[in-house]
Formats: C-alpha cells, structure tokens, sequence
C-alpha cells in the first residue's frame, strides 16, 4: 500500500462524481435536454468534489462528451435538433472554457475507455491535470415532445475547437448483416445467447428461466433508486414469462430483458492529477484510485470462432483484475454492463461468479431496469461506484463496460487505496486476440448446412427467422426464414434446431434457408430463365443469333432499380442459356446515357435495395460469359452505367458519349468491379484519378487507352455494335465461346507460360465439337462454312 504523501504528484485520481435523472411523470420534471441534463450532472460532479467550484472549474483543461444516440450513426434523427458541440455546450453551462474538447467514439465502452485514457494521459504529462468527462441521454423527453405543438428547439450551434473521434462503426455495420436482418442489438445478442444455451444444453424455458433469476436481482437495486428510469422490482417469473406488456422481440429476449432506451439520465466525472487536487483542496476522502484496467476489442462477428463466448471481454475483465493485484473475492462492489444476458453470463461464467452472488452484479440496477442511456450507462456504473468505495474505504469495486455487439470491452478496478498510475498490457493481449484464427465467412450460401446459432425476430409484420449457420466446408453464412414457411420456423421455435441439418438457397436479397432441399425448391424453384416481351424496364430484340437488350428508362438516364437489374440479369441469363444466340447488343434507350448506373433517387426513397447475384445489368459479378456482350454506348455512362461497359466483352461508342465513375461525388465507391477493372485495362495513374476525382473521359480518350474498341460516326453506334457482331459470328461460335472460357480460366495467371501450358476443358469440348470439322472441311472445300455451334 502507498502513502498519499509518496504519490506522484502526476498521479491521476477521481475526486468528483454526478448523476442526474428526470423521468416525465415526475412532479418537478423540467424536459431537459441532453446538454442541460449533462450539465446538471457536472454541476453535481462539482458539488461532489467538495472544494471551490469556481477555482475547480477554472483548472479544467479538457471536456470529454459521450455521442448521444442521435449523434452515433450517421444522419441519426434528431427530431429536437442537437448541439453541434456537446463538450462545449456543457462546459458553457458551468462557466468552464477548456483548451481541449472531445467527442468519444460510440460504444457502452466508452465512458470506462475515457477515463482509462484521461487518466493515463494525465499521468504522462500529456493532457493539463484536470478534465470532466459527462455523458446524457434525453431519448424519453424528445419522444414525448417530438411532435407537441410548441415542441422545444434543442439546437445549438456553438462552434469551437472539437476532436470528433466518429462514430466508431468500423467492423460493427455490414451490407451483409442489415440485408439479413440484423439491424437492431436485440437481434444480434440473441444469436450469442442461444449459442451460450446449446454449449449448456439447456432447453429454452430452462434458459429463460435463468435470465430471469440473473435480472430479478438487478430490478430489486433498480427498484430502490431514485435514478431509475423503471424503478419496478420483478420476480425471476414475471421477467421470464412472456405476456402482452412483456411481449417477445428477438428469441429468447421478452422486453423485460432487453436494455430500456427511453430514459433521461446524465452522469460526470472529474479527473484530476494529484498535484491538482492537492491544490484545490479537495479533500483526500473524496480521491478514488484507479488499481487496474484494460480495453480490448472482439473479432467481427461472424469471424468469432465461438459465438457464445467472447474472450475480449473475459481477457479485459481478468486483465483489469490482475494488474490490481486481486481476484474476484476481493471485490466489494461489481457492475458488470448489462445490455442483455448474454453480456453478464459471458464474463461470470469465466471468472466464476455465481449469478447470485450476494455482492450483486450492479450497483445501479442495470440497463433493463435502471436504464440504458444510450453509450453513457457505466459512467453511472462508475459515479455509483465511487460513492459507495468512499463508504467503505479502501475496498475495491470494478466496473465492466461492454460497447457494439460484444464488440469492445473496457474494464477497471477501483479504490480509496492510494495507488501510482499501473501501465496495462491490453496490446499484447489484443495481439494474441487478433492472431486466433478466425472463421471464413461466405456471403453467398448454396447447399446442405448444420444451423449453428439462430434467433427469431417478433414484429408487427410477423416473424422472421435469423439463422447462422455453417457449409460442409466450415464457412460460416448469415441466412433468413422465408414467408410462409411454416416448417423452418417451427424447427427454429422447438429450440432443438442448433446443430440440425437445413438447406440454404441463395437468392439477389440475400440467403434462404429452408428446412431441406425439397422445401428449397418448393418455395425456391430453379426457373428456366426464357426471353418474354412484357419486360418493364428493358426491350429486348432479337435478329436470328444476335439479341439486342435496351435500357428502357430514358426519363431516369437509363439508371437502375433493383428491379430493373433483375430484369437485365434474367435476360443475360436466358442469353448465355439459349444455343441459338451467339452475341449481345447492350445499349440505353434515347441518346442522352448509356446509363448513370444505380438510381440515386430510388436509393434515397428507403425502399429495399438488393442487386443480382450476377451484379449490375446481371453482368459485373457474372463468372461465366462465354458468349461476347457488346456495349453500345449512347451517350453518358456513368458510376455504375461505366462499371457495366467494363464488364462487357468490347465497346463501340458514339463520339458524344462520356465515361466516368462518379461514385466519389455522391459518397460511394466503385463497388461492382469499376474499382478493380479500370486499373487493369488503363494506366494506373489514370485509373487513380478517375476514380479519386469523378473525372470524365471522352469516346476518343477512351479508345486511346483501349476502354472501348470503336468509335462511330455521330448517331450510328448501334449499327456500328451490329456490324461488329457480324465480325464475330462470321467465325465459329464454338470457337468464340471456347476462347472466351479460355481467357477466363487463365486471366488469373500471371506467368505467360504457365498460363499457355494450362489445361482448360474447353478446349477438349472443342475437339470434338461439328464446328471444328466443319471449320476445316470449309476450308480444304473452299466454301464458308456452315456454323451449327455444337
């Protein structure tokens, strides 16, 4: 044990802690918003710290804000309007003028995180020796007042120096994810949670019964604190039972279980260094030590080798344990960030306590109960904690707090105990964490799979089953219920369905799965595709072997729907399927645009958006085009209209016409192949600018650097188009489709030889294909041959 005399005077230390709370039934209820709850709670902090608020306030060099719910996602509403500077709004509000302001990533973590990384900044003379950090969420209030006739203006543009750290989304939001239903937590938790039932053999009303003895308790703390955003105490029965007030979201999860949102809570700390405080005359009984910490960061989600366990946060809560020099029993008071189960029985599970521990496992009643505000719910873990190792000097309280989907841990060890300031070893053990090896994922799913993990989605449009599961090959794949399969979601509700046998089909929104194949092609039948004249966005004729397709939305620059890429993908297929065709004309409707790609305006509409298997137009993502598709561009071919005209075989182009990929400008990227084949067919100096800058080129440029093959006379591409296919079928079409495997198969071969001596089996259906023999006996005859394409 360390004197207070033989600290380092740079030692950080917590001396201040507020919390604050208004519910909208209450008597003296003020509908704060987020920046007036925050500053209520470092008011408190203030008052708490027991010294000269004013000489206090002055020293306070820097302010950390916690985002907000309406400020962690990108174009999050905020139907009250928010401050553009939450730090300095706050520190307005209590006459602070700090050097430095800060907005923390999103994340449960990063209250816990903040004030690891304050305090060790303090310490090595990095940041001035005084900071508050708050944290507020005012969601009830702004759904209460959001659509009151004299709704209140929460906006404030103030400005100032920020350091904005983002969102920290990166590796937490997936395309593959949202298109397979998981958008919301409660989903995605489910999926840790019935994995964690299967590894125990549980059965589910086994495993809700013990989610409801874990949380009983948590009410009972929840219940007797004037905090709390639902100070009702709950029996084990009442949490684990489903009825109309506790209605099911994502299984297992009732609503009762799952972390309450609708809260208006704020909470502060102040750190200071030693020295500081010393100076400030805040009182010694007021200092609280921080003996041990870590953060750690999990693999993605569907790489986890072990989908009920997650070993970053057991690691951090060990590691934040060991570097204090204790073990579990030595613990006074535990909070343990409690979003859903799952997050509680993962760490005590590995450190070994007993759900009902009589320490308990919160000191503020928890997330369901208590409330969850938002990213900022462990700074009142660790407000509450504070006061209560004040109470009872020199015991330890720890404090565990989880961010994204079991996704980031920060974890620490408190005490009166005087302590110097203990470097971690969190990024060695995050190397160990980052070398295990992770599980392949396959976002295109076909075949016999085992169901590894799975939860069903309760919503106003019925139920939707979420499955994880695995492919013969061990890939691991995200898959969906279909509507009206009553069969997969019956085995889904047995709770037996981990570890069975399912089928799973892949379609253009995602992956399907079914009970067996037979339902796969009972509800998912493989249909022949065949050219029809009732097309909605594309015309399609056809001159004996060559098919003329036409991007038939003039009005919208011959831009894409998801729906009108379904159509070019059915037509491409039935071409590529029908031997009596040989080459594809593809071209845009009028002379304005070839196409401007992906329809922006329907895309911003929120309708669902997908796109074929086979990719743009049915063609950027398709493996095998064996028969030459000719783009004619007509004019404009831009961002995904450019990416289709790459894909295609050869390009004849009109002199007015203009390629360009300009994702860049409206916030994408060249994501279906324009990214990876400009670079290969222009120089890359070139390729970079183009798709850094948006930059246009013209039909000459292009044929300069062999983006297209042709140009033609102004108005006459598409004769130009029609008279290369005549080029083409003049020879044998066995042969233009064997060449074209050919290439394929060796495109990927970067040595010449090595790709010359490659065997491909096209060449053996050459061999014995009429074409061939006709070929020559034309020849020796001297007659044109007669083609049969066989």
């Amino acid at each position: 044990m360390q004197s207070l005399e033989s600290l380092d005077p740079r030692t950080p230390v917590i001396v201040g802690v507020g919390q604050f709370a208004e519910r909208i039934d209450d008597g003296n209820y003020q509908g704060l918003s987020a920046v007036g709850l925050a500053a209520a709670a470092a008011a408190a902090a203030l008052d708490d710290a027991g010294c000269d608020q004013r000489s206090l306030i002055d020293r306070i060099g820097t302010v950390a804000g916690i985002r907000q719910f309406e400020n962690s996602t990108p174009r999050a509403p905020a139907p009250l309007g928010r401050s553009d500077n939450f730090p300095r709004s706050v520190a307005d509000r209590i006459g602070a003028d700090p050097a430095h302001a800060i907005l923390e990533v999103g994340g449960g973590q990063s209250p816990q995180h903040l004030v690891t990384e304050l305090s060790r900044a303090i310490a090595l003379e990095e940041l001035s020796d005084v900071a508050l950090i708050v944290g507020s969420e005012a969601i009830s209030t702004v759904r209460q007042l959001a659509t009151a006739e004299n709704k209140p203006d929460f906006s404030e543009r103030r400005g100032g120096q920020l350091e904005d750290r983002g969102y920290g989304l990166s590796g937490l939001v997936r395309r593959y994810h949202s298109t397979h239903g998981l958008t919301d937590a409660p989903s995605q938790y489910a999926l840790f949670e019935n994995a964690r039932r299967a590894r125990l053999g549980m059965s589910t009303r086994e495993y809700a019964g013990a989610m409801g003895e874990l949380f009983a308790p948590f009410s009972r703390v929840a219940a007797r604190n004037p905090l709390s955003a639902a100070p009702v105490e709950r029996t084990a029965d009442e949490l684990a039972t489903v009825s109309d007030r506790n209605r099911m979201i994502a299984d297992p999860y009732p609503r009762f279980v799952v972390a309450r949102d609708q809260v208006n809570q704020a909470a502060a700390v102040i750190i200071t260094s030693v020295e500081a405080a010393r100076e400030l005359h805040i009182p010694s009984e007021k200092w609280v030590f921080i003996h041990g910490h870590a953060d750690l960061v999990e693999k993605p989600l569907l790489e986890r080798p072990d989908l009920s366990r997650s070993p970053a946060a057991t690691r951090a809560s060990e590691h934040a344990l060991e570097l204090a020099g204790i073990d579990v029993g030595g613990l006074a008071t535990i909070d343990l960030y409690s979003c859903f189960p799952i997050a509680v029985f993962n760490v005590i599970d590995r450190l070994g306590i007993d759900p009902d521990d009589p320490r308990g496992l919160t000191v503020t009643g928890g997330l369901p109960f208590f409330g969850g505000a938002g990213n900022n719910y462990s700074m009142h873990a660790l407000a509450e904690t504070v006061i209560r190792l004040r109470r009872e000097p020199g015991s330890f309280g720890f404090v565990g707090a989880n961010g994204g989907t079991l996704s980031k841990y920060s974890a620490a060890v408190y005490s009166t105990t005087p302590t110097a300031w203990r470097e971690d070893s969190s990024a060695r053990i995050q190397s160990e964490l980052d070398e295990a090896r992770g599980v392949d994922v396959a976002t295109v799913a076909d075949g016999a799979v085992t169901i590894e993990t799975y939860t069903i989605k309760h919503g106003r449009a019925g139920k939707l089953g979420v499955v994880v599961g695995r492919l013969v090959d061990g890939r691991r794949f995200l898959a969906t219920t279909l509507d009206g399969d009553e069969a997969m979601l019956s085995l889904l509700e047995s709770g037996e369905a981990i570890g069975q046998a399912a089928y799973v089909r892949s379609i253009a929104q995602g992956n399907r799965i079914t009970t067996d194949r037979a339902a796969a092609d009972k509800w998912l039948p493989h249909r022949k595709a065949r050219l029809r004249s009732d097309y909605e966005f594309v015309t399609v004729h056809r001159d004996e072997h060559v098919l003329e397709v036409t991007i038939d939305r003039p009005e919208a620059r011959n831009a894409l729907t998801p729906r009108a890429n379904d159509e070019l993908d059915e037509v491409f297929t039935a071409f590529f399927d029908d031997p009596a065709l040989w080459v594809a004309i593809l071209t845009g409707a009028g002379d304005k645009a070839f196409s401007a790609g992906n329809d922006l305006r329907y895309s911003a509409s929120g309708k669902p958006m997908w796109v074929p298997k086979n990719g743009f137009a049915g063609l950027t993502s398709r493996r095998h085009m064996t028969k030459p598709v000719i783009a004619a561009v007509n004019g404009f071919a831009m961002g995904g209209g450019f990416e289709i005209v790459l894909a295609c075989h050869l390009v004849v182009a009109d002199p007015s016409a203009r390629f360009a990929l300009s994702e860049v400008n409206v916030g994408l990227v060249a994501g279906a192949g324009g990214l990876v084949r400009l670079p290969r067919m222009v120089p890359e100096k070139l390729a970079t600018e183009m798709i850094l800058t948006g930059k246009q080129i013209t039909a000459e440029t292009g044929l300069a650097y062999g983006v297209i093959n042709r140009v033609s006379s102004p108005g006459s591409v598409l004769d130009e188009a029609r008279a290369l296919a005549r080029e083409i079928m003049a020879g044998s079409p066995t042969s233009v489709r064997v060449s074209l495997a050919v290439m394929n198969d060796t495109a990927a071969i970067p040595d010449t030889l090595d790709a010359v001596a490659h065997h491909c089996n096209a060449m053996d259906e050459l061999m014995v294909s009429e074409d061939m023999f006709e070929g020559v006996a034309a020849f020796g005859e001297k007659r044109r041959p007669q083609w049969r394409n066989r």
